[in-house]
């Protein structure tokens, strides 16, 4: 007995409806979502930028009175409640406090070094020199500040690859992490300005090909886009600003000394105290993501 029409095409209609539904319970929270953010957007105070880089006042009750108390950093240094999970090792590697306590042994190294050191083309290495071979423990010195900074390098990007890894860069904690990732340049930069202090041969050749390509930066170098429209030469670029000249000379020395050991130390310094106060505020550091049950998620968003 052949098939009935309307039977066939009752279960193809039941199974459309049915894919409808599942698609749309699989947008609907995306969708919601995307309604809050735009009434969010009509007042800008309201937006998730916004809230990750100031805080916002809450309502006035007993509960949320005791929370700004619990929360504040000056009466209570540590949080009063912490995720578990978020202090084990294998979560978090460690990798933020001990990029610090390397920071702390490049200042106080950095601090020594300075005072057998003259920031001049002709005093320069010889003044390395003399630290290696006469100053008591002056090898063991310069040797604590470059390993120090190459560790430095290393557990920043595996601190960074751990937020990443883990979600830590999400909600609140979006304005914390674009303080991470500057203070990730910053620390890049730490290190290259150091590498022209020896002022050695390693160092002038390393300056010198990772300058020359800062003349390729748009806008602000001559052999990049749009920078002859904007009359960059090789005397106003950007390359000509890092280094104080057409060529590595004594003033890329004396800037390199600057911003190596005033700078980019003090701005670092100020970001780092920001960086630690705002994973104070943010809840600590961040646990592991809780399990968000479908049911749950239903419930939520009211599909």
């Amino acid at each position: 007995m052949p098939d009935d029409p309307i039977s066939e095409e009752s279960k193809k209609r039941g199974k459309i409806s049915s894919v409808i539904v599942r698609i749309k319970n699989g947008i609907w929270p995306f969708i919601e979502k995307g309604k809050e953010d735009l009434k969010a957007a009509q007042n800008y105070k309201k937006t998730q930028v916004w809230k990750s880089v100031f805080r916002h006042k809450l309502d006035d009750t007993p509960r949320t009175r005791s929370l700004a108390v619990l929360t504040n950093v000056f009466l209570h240094l540590h949080p009063a409640k912490i995720n578990r999970d978020s202090v084990r090792f294998n979560f978090t590697w460690g990798m933020g406090g001990i990029s610090f306590y390397l920071f702390f042994v490049l200042t106080i190294t950095g601090i020594f070094l300075m005072f057998y050191y003259h920031p001049t083309k002709g005093q320069a290495f010889a003044d390395i020199m003399y630290l290696e071979n006469d100053v008591p423990f002056g090898g063991l010195l310069r040797n604590m500040h470059r390993w120090a900074a190459h560790a430095m390098i290393l557990t920043v990007w595996l601190h960074m690859l751990r937020v990443f890894l883990t979600g830590s860069y999400k909600t609140p904690r979006e304005f914390n992490w674009t303080i991470g990732v500057i203070l990730l340049v910053l620390t890049m930069l730490l290190s290259f300005t150091g590498y022209l202090l020896p002022d050695d041969q390693l160092g002038f050749w390393a300056v010198t090909v990772g300058t020359s390509m800062a003349r390729a930066t748009p806008l602000l170098g001559h052999e990049g886009p749009f920078g002859p429209e904007l009359g960059m030469t090789a005397f106003n670029d950007v390359r000509f600003a890092l280094l104080g000249g057409s060529i590595v000379d004594a003033n890329a020395l004396l800037r390199a000394y600057i911003w190596h050991c005033i700078a980019i130390p003090l701005i670092l310094s100020a970001l780092l105290a920001v960086h630690f106060w705002r994973v104070r505020k943010d809840g600590s550091i961040s646990g592991p993501s809780p399990v968000v049950l479908e049911s749950e998620m239903k419930k939520k968003y009211k599909v």
